[in-house]
């Protein structure tokens, strides 16, 4: 294969080492580096150091050294092809193809890096030159510090469209067009992208200049604010973080990790001590990006301006990491006050203020919650159930089995506690006014107890859901938590349906009571004697009775479902066999788990009484 010196230095820059390392052997920061015993000899006292800037391992001990690539050939036992491909996997990098194109592609990135590394000298240089006294005022305007200055490369373009022919002469035309550096027309005419521009280098994992980014000085009609670099062979912009090469040993230290909306705010953000922010380069967050930061941290922190943009471009964020959730890989959010930038923000309220508000961010599910709950008038059942219809569209995009599960439980709590609040008790006339009535003792009608009383006889489903009617029986205030997974499981299952129907009759007749045991109370059938369950045992906690209710109720509906969803397939093999079988087959290994998790649940509660004896 034609991997080439070039491609190996690019893939060793998109993975970080030590995060490699963790995940085999124990390692402990030992100021810019990590260091841990060994995994090559047997060592009591650490010897063995890991350095991510250079982006090597050593031993002082056995003189065992390497890199990314030759820890997995030598700790992990890969052959080289094997090592370079799951590397190239995690890095979103595709292995060269087995010619010479992919080696002379290689070749031209790393001529293109010396393009756009003269470039930048240039640029810097006209900044301090006379051409460049404008754009220094301007900076030194805004606040910039000669030391942020020199740290982060900036530099002017100057307005001539052929200033750089003149400026890079070792270069020609095709070189500069092929680096972003200059347009060509149609009639293949060419002159430099950047003119009249402050100019910011834009730089890879390992802090090579790969592309720029320029901003004009003064606003005018019909001339973008900020210009990038297109993609070219070493630039593209949804596999680029901004300051990466930066914020990741400044990660390392802190455990967070800041993303901000632009390049500007970053610089903001680090001439005021906070160095581990990064930026998207004008697009929304894109899955390369977020797989970059989850390689850095399990819950990267997302900073948004405070307006509708802000909030719009959070949502995408949320969007697009919904399906990609996993377990401890989420994502928080801060949203800066109305009007504010993080540079607005600290020239105001100063520095610890940003901190405060970084340290206090909200999660990903409230945020979603709060911005669907918000972002429509929700004054008729119709726009209520829109809200929910929403939050649910965003819990399916969820690909993880687990998270998704939580999700939907999570958001339909907050949905029940906001669309069905609690009741005011009814009021009755009396001969001095209207009164609170008492509470309900025979609202239930005679035929909805005695199909109560019959259902949680037991006998169907092998007694769990004789188990649940009693627990809803006993904790009727559960009802309307557990009404779409009931209301669900009685149209798969016409046999259950007149209990469940029961349950929602005795759910409404008590609307207006507090949700505690109603075991005994006239007018209610009693639940059964057999407790080997904790939601129908006396003293058991309300917590864990609803707990333990809610994983029965899932239970209960969930095998009903994926039987109906496996009779669709057999209706419609005719019309798509080979993708109903797949289905089938991955159907049967839910309910398989779940047969499993029915066998478990019940074992596990069968032994509980005996347990307490």
């Amino acid at each position: 294969m034609a991997i080439t010196p070039q491609w190996k230095d690019e893939l060793r820059a998109r993975i970080t080492l030590s995060t490699v390392i963790l995940r085999t052997t124990k390692l402990t920061k030992a100021g810019r580096e990590w260091k841990g015993c060994c995994p090559f000899h047997d060592e009591k006292t650490p010897s063995f150091y890991v350095n991510d800037q250079k982006q090597f391992y050593h031993c002082f001990g056995c003189g065992a050294h390497g890199d990314v690539i030759s820890w997995m050939t030598e700790q992990r036992g890969l052959s080289f092809i094997d090592a370079v491909k799951e590397l190239a996997a995690e890095a979103g990098m595709e292995v060269p193809a087995p010619d010479p194109v992919a080696a002379q592609k290689a070749e031209k990135r790393a001529e293109l890096v010396d393009v756009t590394t003269e470039a930048q000298d240039w640029f810097v240089h006209n900044l301090h030159s006379g051409a460049g006294r404008a754009a220094a005022k301007y900076l030194n305007d805004r606040g910039l510090k000669p030391e942020t200055l020199r740290e982060f490369g900036f530099g002017y373009a100057p307005e001539s469209k052929q200033a750089l022919p003149t400026a890079l002469p070792r270069f020609d035309d095709r070189m500069l067009v092929e680096s972003g550096m200059r347009i060509r027309t149609d009639d293949g005419t060419t002159y430099d992208r950047f003119r009249d521009r402050i100019m910011l280098p834009i730089q890879d994992a390992r802090g090579r200049v790969i592309a720029f980014g320029g901003r004009i000085l003064e606003k005018r009609d019909g001339v973008a604010k900020y210009l990038n670099s297109p993609d070219t062979p070493l630039f593209d912009k949804g596999r680029t973080l901004y300051n990466l090469h930066r914020a990741a040993p400044a990660s390392r230290q802190t455990g967070r990790v800041v993303v901000v909306e632009g390049y500007m705010d970053v610089i903001a953000l680090a001439q005021a001590g906070i160095a581990d922010a990064v930026a998207p380069l004008g697009t929304a967050l894109t899955e390369m990006q977020l797989e970059m930061l989850w390689r850095m941290v399990e819950v990267p922190v997302l900073c948004f301006d405070g307006d509708a943009a802000g909030q719009r471009a959070a949502m995408r964020a949320v969007s697009r990491a919904l399906p990609m959730l996993a377990p401890m890989r989420s994502l928080a959010i801060v949203r800066l006050p109305a009007g504010l930038d993080p540079d607005d923000l600290i020239r105001q309220q100063g520095a610890a203020a940003m901190e405060k508000l970084l340290a206090q961010p909200a999660s990903l599910l409230d945020t979603l919650w709060e911005y669907e709950r918000d972002t429509k008038p929700l004054n008729s059942p119709e726009a209520k159930a829109g809200l929910k219809a929403r939050l649910m569209e965003h819990v399916d995009t969820i690909q993880d089995s687990d998270i998704r599960a939580l999700y939907r439980r999570e958001l339909l709590d907050r949905f029940s506690a906001f669309a069905y609040p609690p009741r005011e008790p009814r009021q009755q006339r009396s001969r001095g006014g209207w009164t609170a009535a008492k509470p309900a003792q025979s609202g239930l009608s005679q035929s909805a107890r005695d199909l109560l009383q019959r259902a949680m006889a037991g006998g169907q489903r092998e007694g769990l859901l004789s188990a649940v009617i009693a627990g809803l029986v006993r904790h009727p205030g559960e009802i309307s938590r557990h009404s779409e997974s009931l209301s669900r499981l009685a149209r798969l299952d016409p046999k259950v349906a007149p209990a469940i129907e029961s349950l929602i009759e005795l759910s409404e007749t008590l609307d207006s009571q507090p949700p505690n045991a109603i075991s005994g109370v006239q007018g209610y059938p009693a639940p059964p004697e057999d407790q080997r369950y904790a939601f129908l045992r006396e003293g058991t906690s309300p917590g864990e009775a609803r707990e333990e209710l809610a994983e029965a109720v899932s239970l209960l509906a969930l095998k009903p479902a994926l039987e109906a969803a496996m009779a669709a397939t057999i209706a419609r093999f005719d019309e798509d066999p080979e993708g109903c079988l797949a289905e089938q087959a991955r159907l049967r290994e839910q309910l398989t788990t779940v047969d499993e998790r029915l066998k478990a649940f019940g074992r596990r509660k069968a032994g509980t009484p005996a347990e307490q004896d």
